[in-house]
């Protein structure tokens, strides 16, 4: 039986949160039960898996008040989670345990099964106030979030782990480069030539800076409105640590602009408004930020966006159900405004 299914499992799923998690809030004297709900089931033959599951567990106090907290579990059988549960313990001894831009809150790692386990945050994300057209919200959280991103490009790097060194480089990010061009011309052999020229911009364009300067900052690595979560009118939490590696800071403001623009663009159908909240993310970010806005770091965040939007047109040829008909206007557009630009 695949090891994952214990992870189903109610008895010993709550014998796991009484020995590991109860002891780690010593204001809480047992769990009485859990909710199980999974939001990813991916269990395959032999004991190849990927799962995500919350356990909304009822921890019961000395008073006999139950407290209920959002358990989380992130396990995959051949994809690094350690990485994760480092990337949490590490912001949160960082500063992000405490005020109102925060994280989840790390628990703990399971070698077994490669699985990190934590304390979720509740509450809705951007993108779903973007579903809503909820202006007033749409706006407090973009503020919020160049926030929290001018406070991760903060962090001091010295003697920390590079978290993620393949994902740190636009020619290695996965699946990369090369891996990426051979399924292309596999699959898509009329777009190999367009990816070639593109590609080649964008990973010459990041040597170049990282060839001009020792710099590099901390980075989220995977920068969207779906990991950004309203925990309350002043609170705000980012999600999705599998990518957070160090890097160049615009690669956060451009990954987000992209998505911010695309997902605005077709929910709110205002082109001009879409970049009205552009233009409030990223003069919020360096109105907090120890960076400064030039020509040279617009030219660095739109190397980033497009390359975002390249991985966004990709997904629509390579998902399980493609839809290349998506994918050829993004093309056509980059093509238009990055590589003729260039």
């Amino acid at each position: 039986m695949n090891k994952a299914n214990k992870l189903l499992d109610k008895d010993f799923v709550l014998n796991l949160l009484k020995e590991k998690v109860l002891p780690l809030y010593p204001n809480f004297v047992d769990i009485k039960s859990f909710a199980l709900k999974v939001y990813k089931d991916h269990i395959w033959e032999g004991d190849t898996y990927h799962v995500v599951i919350e356990y909304r567990t009822r921890f019961i106090a000395d008073d006999g008040k139950v407290k209920i907290l959002p358990i989380f579990c992130s396990a995959h059988s051949n994809e690094p989670r350690k990485n994760v549960y480092d990337s949490l313990k590490f912001l949160w001894k960082s500063g992000f345990s405490k005020g109102y831009l925060s994280i989840p809150h790390p628990l703990f790692y399971s070698e077994y099964f490669n699985g990190t386990f934590y304390r979720g945050v509740e509450g809705k994300n951007l993108y779903q106030y973007i579903r809503e057209k909820d202006s007033a919200a749409i706006e407090s959280i973009i503020v919020k979030a160049a926030k929290w991103f001018a406070k991760l490009h903060k962090l001091p790097i010295n003697n920390i782990q590079s978290f993620s060194e393949i994902n740190s480089r636009i020619e290695t990010v996965f699946p990369g480069i090369k891996h990426l061009l051979e399924r292309i011309k596999r699959d898509y052999p009329k777009y190999l030539p367009i990816y070639r020229e593109i590609y080649d911009i964008l990973i010459s364009e990041e040597k170049k800076f990282f060839n001009s300067t020792d710099k590099r900052w901390l980075v989220h690595g995977d920068a969207h409105p779906e990991n950004i979560i309203r925990m309350s009118q002043h609170k705000l939490a980012v999600i999705d640590f599998t990518d957070l590696c160090v890097a160049d800071f615009t690669r956060d403001l451009g990954t987000f602009v992209q998505q911010l623009d695309f997902m605005t663009s077709r929910k709110l159908k205002d082109k001009g408004y879409s970049k009205k909240l552009a233009q409030l993310f990223l003069d919020s970010y360096f109105s907090v930020s120890k960076e400064k806005f030039n020509k040279e770091t617009e030219k660095r965040i739109n190397n980033y966006y497009y390359w975002t939007a390249m991985r966004t047109a990709t997904y629509f040829l390579i998902a399980h159900n493609p839809e290349p008909e998506r994918a050829y206007p993004m093309l056509k557009q980059v093509y238009s405004d990055f590589v003729q630009a260039n």
